[in-house]
Formats: structure tokens, C-alpha cells, sequence
């Protein structure tokens, strides 16, 4: 019932979003890494089932995606309404996708290396995920970059810079911010998770 609805949403959001978008090649541009997404969780579901608290965030990550490919990021209308309420020239949708790209790598990182046991102890284990989320977010913008040289002038709506000649450096501020927090806010809320998945586990293999 859960993976039903978690696809449900996943594809009424995609669907409405493929619908008349700003332009396609940045709705493409955007929405790849959620379909790529997507792909992994189905080809990994019965090998390596994460927990409900990773999907979760990863479908919310995937809306996030979704609609930034539908308007592009400089141009979604609730942050026009919000920007045009205090007077603010730019629209900082896109800080919010870069907020959710340290935010929820983090926590799959951490869910990752927790269950294989490749690092021990919680503070080099949460100061990996952060350094990961960071070092991911950097390798987001050498893309960004390299699309930009490829495609030249219609790469602009994929960049969102908006002329604010410090993007790049908050946009991975952001992601840095994002990662911290999610150990901070959810790292308990996941350790409890995998408690349960692995009595879970425990329980299978004695039936």
C-alpha cells in the first residue's frame, strides 16, 4: 500500500510536470536525476529496502525536481508571489532544491553506511555524510557548468543564477546547511528505523 502510493504521487506529479513545461530541454535537464532515482529504487527494492523515512524524502526531492523542471527554478509562482509580498527581485526556489540536495543525500548516505557497516561511530559517521552531501553538491555544479558550455545560452534557465554572482557558492553553502541539518533533525528518527528494519530482518530469518 505504502510503495503504491509513494508511486502514485511520484507519477501524477511527473506527469502534470511533462504537461506544457517552460521549455522541455530544461524540464528534461531537471526532472533526469528523479528518473534516474527512480530506477535505482526499483532495480535495489528487493536487495536493499531503505526505510520509510529515506522514501519519504526521496519522493519529496523528486517533487522538488519535478516542479523546478515545470516552471524552471527562477520562475516558480509561489516564490514570485512571496518575493513580490517583501519586495524581493529574485526567486529562491532554487535554494530550496539545494537545501533538499544536502538535506536528503545526507540521510541516504548515512542509512547506507550505517546498515554495511563501513564507518563506526556516530561522529565520523555524520561527518562523512556531511562532507559526501557537500562534495555532491560541488560535483551538481561542475555539471551545471559543463551543461552550460555545451548548450550555451539554453542552459540559462537550467543554471537559475539569475544574475547573482554568488550562486554558486551558496547554492553548496545551502547544501552544507541542509546535510548538517538532517543529521541534526532526523538522525535519531532514522537510527530508530533501522532498529526496526534489522529486528525486522531478524525476525524473517528465524521464521
Amino acid at each position: 500500500m505504502i510503495q503504491a502510493t509513494w508511486l502514485l504521487v511520484y507519477f501524477s506529479v511527473l506527469i502534470w510536470s511533462a504537461i506544457r513545461p517552460h521549455d522541455y530541454l530544461t524540464w528534461a535537464l531537471e526532472v533526469a536525476p528523479a528518473v534516474l532515482g527512480l530506477i535505482v529504487l526499483v532495480a535495489t527494492y528487493r536487495r536493499f529496502r531503505l526505510t520509510n523515512l529515506s522514501y519519504l524524502l526521496i519522493l519529496i526531492h523528486c517533487i522538488i525536481l519535478m516542479i523546478g523542471g515545470h516552471y524552471t527554478y527562477a520562475e516558480v509562482p509561489l516564490l514570485d508571489a512571496i518575493n513580490d509580498l517583501f519586495g524581493s527581485g529574485r526567486n529562491n526556489y532554487d535554494k530550496i532544491g539545494h537545501l533538499a540536495q544536502g538535506f536528503v543525500p545526507a540521510l541516504l548516505a548515512r542509512e547506507v553506511l550505517t546498515r554495511l557497516n563501513v564507518i563506526r561511530g556516530p561522529r565520523w559517521l555524520n561527518f562523512f555524510v556531511v562532507t559526501f552531501a557537500l562534495a555532491l553538491s560541488a560535483l551538481y555544479e561542475l555539471i551545471e557548468w559543463w551543461v552550460a558550455l555545451v548548450s550555451g545560452a539554453a542552459a540559462d534557465a537550467f543554471l537559475g543564477t539569475q544574475g547573482y554572482v554568488w550562486d554558486t557558492q551558496s547554492d553548496m553553502a545551502l547544501a552544507l546547511l541542509g546535510a548538517i541539518l538532517a543529521v541534526m533533525l532526523l538522525g535519531k528518527v532514522q537510527d530508530r528505523q533501522l532498529a526496526g528494519l534489522r529486528h525486522s530482518g531478524a525476525a524473517d530469518r528465524a521464521a
